[in-house]
């Protein structure tokens, strides 16, 4: 599971949810149950197949046009490739206002830091940010299950096992004030970004139908 996708999938549930009809909403929940056994939220985080159900109900064009729509109401990004994104700007208030609430807990903010640029075991994170291991585990389990932390590999120990080490999704963080909004920019990991089901799908889509409306002989930028 992506890191990335793990971190929007239920903000962007929820953004497909209030833009859908409540009747094309059920229909689409019960085809990816039927098909995958998933809900939605979970289809989110496999993006490939919410794509196809989508797809079977809407068509191609239009599915491609309502996903990008979708995305743009959580996130905005910039970059015309996949490899030129960097910064992303939060749209979604519920996402940012979660972001924000982890950076505003004192002992999940300490172990984001740890992570921060590196992968990391838990056990050094709860060692350096000095957070006894029931909470610590705890916190960092959050932090995994909501996109924050991701994984980045394993180390093998003295004893011969082999365990995950994580680190934080982002490289930096911004957040400014703009009358009476908080804007959240995040600067995410790039491998994570690759990887992400949704991005890949959406930039994949949007490069075809540049391709599709070029002017003959002309390269799509």
């Amino acid at each position: 599971m992506n890191g990335f996708d793990s971190l929007i999938a239920k903000s962007l549930a929820l953004t497909i949810s209030e833009n859908l009809g409540e009747m094309e909403l059920k229909r689409i929940e019960q085809r990816l149950f039927e098909r995958y056994g998933l809900n939605l939220t979970e289809a989110i985080e496999d993006f490939p197949k919410l794509d196809e159900v989508l797809k079977e109900y809407f068509g191609n064009n239009a599915a491609q046009r309502l996903e990008k729509q979708f995305l743009q109401a959580v996130i905005s990004l910039q970059g015309q490739k996949i490899q030129d994104l960097e910064w992303i700007s939060i749209e979604n208030r519920h996402l940012a206002t979660e972001i924000l609430s982890a950076f505003g807990d004192e002992d999940k903010k300490n172990i984001l830091n740890a992570a921060l640029g590196q992968g990391i075991v838990i056990s050094d994170i709860l060692d350096i940010c000095k957070i006894p291991q029931t909470s610590g585990y705890r916190k960092v389990n959050s932090l995994i299950d909501n996109g924050l932390l991701i994984s980045d590999g394993t180390i093998t120990l003295h004893d011969g096992k082999s365990v995950n080490k994580y680190r934080c999704l982002f490289n930096n963080l911004e957040i400014n004030f703009e009358k009476d909004k908080v804007v959240v920019r995040v600067q995410a990991v790039k491998e994570s970004l690759q990887r992400s089901s949704v991005i890949q799908s959406v930039y994949r889509q949007s490069s075809k139908m540049a391709a599709l409306v070029a002017p003959k002989g002309a390269s799509p930028k």
